[in-house]
């Protein structure tokens, strides 16, 4: 029998094999059987919530950082993850801003000072750049007292990190599970008009008491340590989410 040139089409006496479509599988790996899907959906959601609660910040040098991402610190351990990082209000900074802008000005006036005009007029200028250097590093020192005193709560303690100047240094912590209770306080014109106040936190640790001073959003630290106080709870009973 004569094959038909045309290769679509298929001789009477040829075999047929007919392909059976592979079947995909549609069994998704469920999240109580996995605990690593499990791990990661708890933290996208306590992510969420933390957004919820704080909102989002971008720049540096702000005084509330929401999960700041190139932060960190010295005692930080390895998958210890900062939620929150607070400076003390910018509004606090207005009273050596105002002095460090005062003592700009200072050297106008000296040449009022009489007994200066005994000396050289090379002195005298090497005394203002004295002056000036004074009052940088006055401001300098103040800036990063502000910048590095840093109140952090994080998703195992809170930390309270004083910089008093470049050679003094505070660590205080107390882990999340340790709280036993939180208060706030705001005071004055400014606190309620700036919304910043002071944040105490109670704890059964040998610290016994944390006190967050001057920050802003006193309100929402409060929800934030709450909220993992409440999933700290549901870890230590066992709990198998936080919903």
């Amino acid at each position: 029998m004569n094959r038909s040139k045309d290769l679509d089409t298929i001789a009477p006496d040829d075999e047929v094999i007919v392909s059976k479509p592979i079947k995909k599988s549609t069994k998704e790996v469920s999240p109580k059987k996995n605990p690593e899907i499990k791990e990661n959906l708890v933290k996208e959601d306590l992510t969420q919530k933390i957004y919820n609660i704080l909102g989002h910040t971008k720049s540096p040098f702000s005084a509330f950082l929401v999960r700041p991402k190139v932060l960190t610190f010295a005692e930080r351990d390895e998958n210890e993850e900062i939620f929150l990082a607070v400076r003390p209000h910018w509004i606090n900074n207005l009273s050596w801003i105002t002095v460090s802008f005062l003592m700009l000005f200072v050297p106008l006036f000296f040449k009022y000072l009489t007994f200066l005009n005994f000396f050289p007029s090379q002195y005298q200028f090497v005394a203002i750049l004295f002056w000036y250097l004074i009052t940088f590093v006055y401001a300098f020192e103040k800036f990063l007292s502000w910048y590095f005193n840093l109140f952090l709560i994080t998703n195992e303690r809170v930390i309270d990190i004083d910089f008093n100047n470049l050679l003094n240094k505070h660590f205080a912590e107390a882990d999340i599970s340790m709280i036993q209770d939180v208060s706030s306080s705001v005071k004055g014109v400014f606190g309620t008009f700036f919304n910043f106040g002071d944040v105490l936190i109670q704890t059964a640790s040998e610290i016994n008491q944390i006190n967050f001073e001057k920050v802003p959003n006193p309100e929402k630290i409060i929800k934030l340590l709450k909220e993992l106080r409440d999933l700290e709870e549901i870890k230590n009973r066992g709990g198998n989410n936080h919903e």
